[in-house]
Order: structure tokens, then C-alpha cells, then sequence
């Protein structure tokens, strides 16, 4: 065959192509119409449809410099107020609390405070008063401690429609290292007469409280890390005071100063602030360790259950030292059952509980109270009121419970109702 011929071939194959193309279209196009015409109805294209990806036939990220969430997965802390927000208790896997996620207070603003020019005066009745950089800190022995923090105004309530967070969120567990004031005071020379000690932060509102010496001797820790970390800037970088089992504002973060004293300085934040009414008009003063306390974090609002098991969680935590029982009710309060506490049970640290239940698709209201080691248990709302004439305010620690309709749907049950 000559080359023309060839060519010629070649062009009316690609006509025939063209033509059945085209021919098909047609029959698509009228088909579709015919289709919306008969079953009245249009088609929209989808275009927000997702394409299922199998990861395993696809290369992956590399590797990174930090790490970082899912885009699945993205909790966050719940905002309360300018100066405050919280831990999302009921979407944490265990005890320990992400350093991103522990609650924040603060007083003034978050300082951005450079490591290299900040220093810790520590003075007053010691033989020998000093100033410290971080890398002073540094080289002493250094300690860890897992313990919780909690804001002694820990606890709110007035809706149903509120999560494990949003009522008692501001506490949280980490694990602090640091070197403990006892081994920093010993190498100063604490003299007789001394019985507190005032520590003061390095942020705008200059947060000042005052602490009895025998305590923070005991256990105190001038902590530089927390979570393997660097102390993140919320919670007080580069350092900051750890006291476990002490309301959080003896804490002090962007700790600059320490004071050894004969007595309390009654700062505005022991005197008007972080006090409570009691009875006869009184005012409890310094009551600094919390209390026992516990909170079911699932089934919890906004959460729904079906009929049948039921595996009831949450965390329990006491000042005093280590939480030695959780009753449970689901049957709002008329039994109560001992749930398994999952180790470690830590001293002055969150402990989880678990308890499995099955639940018979009736509605009903379930319970958790803490017991600790020196026998406290956690009172309900009634209990404090009674025994402080007060409704509220600081080291305000009552029963918790969530009722459960007959929809499977979970509410905050009403305190003043336990």
C-alpha cells in the first residue's frame, strides 16, 4: 500500500472513531433527559463527594519536626472566659492530660518572658538570699511527680445541656519535673522563726499567695518541665511553683520571687479573693488542699447510650492523698456499687474507675462519689450547703450526677435533686 493511500486509511478510521464517539454521547444525553422527563426529577452532579483513598496504596507523609493530631481527632480546650478555660475531661484517653490541653488561669494575660533574663529571688529569713536563672534550677537533683492541679472554683452547674468540661474542667494531670524548694532551701539555711513562705509570679496582676513553710518543705517542687516538655507558656514558662494537692492559685506560675516569712502576707488573693462564707457570717480562710471529688465522664452530655452494656468511666482525685474507693449508682442513689479503680492509684493524683452496666432502656440517673484515704467522702450538694450555709463559691465539691432519658439521650442532673 503507498504512503497516500496509508493516509487516507488512517483518516477515515479516525472519522469512524469520531462518529461512534459522538453517536454514543447522543444516546447518553437523550437518555438522561428522557430519565428526568419520566420519573420527573433532576440529577444534581455530586461534586462535594469524597474519594475513599485505601492509605495502604498511597506513599505517606514524611517524617516532622513536631508532631501533631489527626485532622480526625482535634479536641480542644473549652473557652469559659477571657481569663479561663478548660479541659475537655470527656474526650481525654486516661490521666495524664495533653500539656495543650491542661486548663488555664491566669490573672493578666499569658507573659512572654524570655528564659535567659528571668531570675527567682529567694529571700527573706534565710541565711543566705539568692537569685536564680533557669540554669541554676537546673543543676540541682531533679524530680518528677504526677499530680493533678485544680482551680479551687472548680465547679459549675445551671443547665442541663453542659459536658463533663464545662462543669469541673479546670483540672488537670500532668507529670512535673523540677527540683523540690526543700533541696533549693536547705542550701540557703532557713532560720527558726520562719513558718510561711509568700511566692509571686511574674505576670501583670503580680499573683502573690501565701503558703505554711511545713507543707511546701514537704512535697513543693519549682518545676521547669511538664510532660517531657518545656512548661508550656499557659502554664507558667519557664517555671512555676507545683504544691500537690493544693488549690491551683498557691501554684504560681512565671514563679520570680519567694519569700520566706513568720506569718501569712495576706495578699488581696487570700483575703477578698479565694476565701468562703460560712456559717454565723464567718469566712474560712487558707482551707488550701482540695477535697475529694469525682465526675462520670461517659455516658455524660452530649452523649447518647443504647440499651444494653454500658461501660460507666471517669476520673476521681483527692488532695488529702490517694482515692480509696468510687461508689456508683444507676439508679439515682437508691444503691450504690464499688467501681474498679484502674491503676496506678497515685497520692494527690486523678484516678480512673470504670464499671460495667447494663442498662435496661428505662431512664434513670447515674452517680459517682469519691472516698479517700483518710476516709473523707465527697459530700452532695445538700451536705455542703447544710454544713456552710453557702450554694457555691471555692472548694465547692459536690456529688455529680447525669440522668439518662428514656431516647438514650444524657443530661446534667439537677445538684439541689442528689
Amino acid at each position: 500500500m503507498s504512503v497516500e493511500k496509508e493516509y487516507f486509511q488512517q483518516i477515515r478510521n479516525l472519522v469512524r472513531w469520531l462518529t461512534a464517539a459522538v453517536a454514543i454521547f447522543l444516546i447518553v444525553t437523550v437518555g438522561f433527559v428522557v430519565y428526568q422527563h419520566t420519573f420527573n426529577q433532576v440529577i444534581e452532579p455530586d461534586f462535594d463527594s469524597k474519594i475513599v483513598v485505601d492509605p495502604s496504596k498511597v506513599q505517606g507523609a514524611p517524617s516532622s519536626e513536631v508532631g501533631y493530631r489527626s485532622k480526625f481527632d482535634s479536641p480542644k480546650r473549652i473557652a469559659t472566659y477571657a481569663t479561663a478555660s478548660r479541659t475537655p475531661l470527656e474526650d481525654l484517653q486516661g490521666t495524664i492530660t495533653p500539656s495543650d490541653l491542661h486548663f488555664e488561669r491566669h490573672h493578666a494575660g499569658i507573659p512572654e518572658i524570655d528564659p535567659e533574663q528571668h531570675e527567682l529571688l529567694i529571700h527573706g529569713l534565710v541565711e543566705k538570699p539568692i537569685r536564680l536563672k533557669l540554669s541554676d534550677i537546673k543543676k540541682y537533683p531533679s524530680v518528677s511527680r504526677i499530680c493533678f492541679i485544680e482551680c479551687s472554683g472548680n465547679f459549675r452547674y445551671g443547665k442541663r445541656e453542659m459536658t463533663p468540661g464545662e462543669v469541673c474542667g479546670l483540672t488537670s494531670q500532668s507529670e512535673w519535673t523540677g527540683v523540690l524548694l526543700s533541696t533549693v532551701l536547705r542550701d540557703l539555711g532557713v532560720k527558726s522563726e520562719a513558718k510561711w513562705l509568700l511566692a509571686e509570679g511574674a505576670d501583670g496582676a503580680l499573683m502573690a499567695r501565701s503558703v505554711p513553710l511545713k507543707e511546701a518543705l514537704t512535697e513543693a517542687i519549682i518545676a521547669y518541665g511538664q510532660n517531657g516538655e518545656a512548661i508550656r507558656p499557659q502554664q507558667g514558662y519557664p517555671m512555676r511553683l507545683v504544691i500537690p494537692g493544693f488549690e491551683g492559685n498557691t501554684q504560681i506560675k512565671w514563679l520570680r520571687r519567694i519569700e520566706v516569712t513568720d506569718e501569712p502576707v495576706m495578699t488581696r488573693e487570700e483575703t477578698s479573693k479565694y476565701t468562703e462564707k460560712v456559717k454565723d457570717g464567718k469566712i474560712r480562710m487558707f482551707s488550701l488542699v482540695m477535697d475529694a471529688r469525682s465526675i462520670v465522664t461517659y455516658p455524660a452530655y452530649p452523649k447518647k447510650i443504647e440499651k444494653g452494656w454500658q461501660e460507666l468511666r471517669g476520673i476521681a482525685w483527692s488532695g488529702r492523698g490517694k482515692v480509696t474507693k468510687v461508689l456508683v449508682s444507676v439508679d439515682n442513689g437508691k444503691t450504690w456499687q464499688e467501681a474498679h479503680l484502674q491503676g496506678p492509684v497515685l497520692e494527690k493524683a486523678h484516678t480512673a474507675f470504670k464499671f460495667m452496666w447494663n442498662w435496661d432502656g428505662k431512664p434513670t440517673r447515674v452517680l459517682s462519689k469519691a472516698i479517700d484515704e483518710t476516709g473523707y467522702e465527697q459530700p452532695t450538694y445538700n451536705q455542703l450547703v447544710k454544713a456552710r450555709e453557702s450554694k457555691g463559691g471555692y472548694h465547692f465539691n459536690p456529688v455529680v450526677g447525669w440522668d439518662i432519658e428514656k431516647s438514650g439521650e444524657v443530661y446534667l442532673a439537677d445538684i439541689k435533686d442528689i
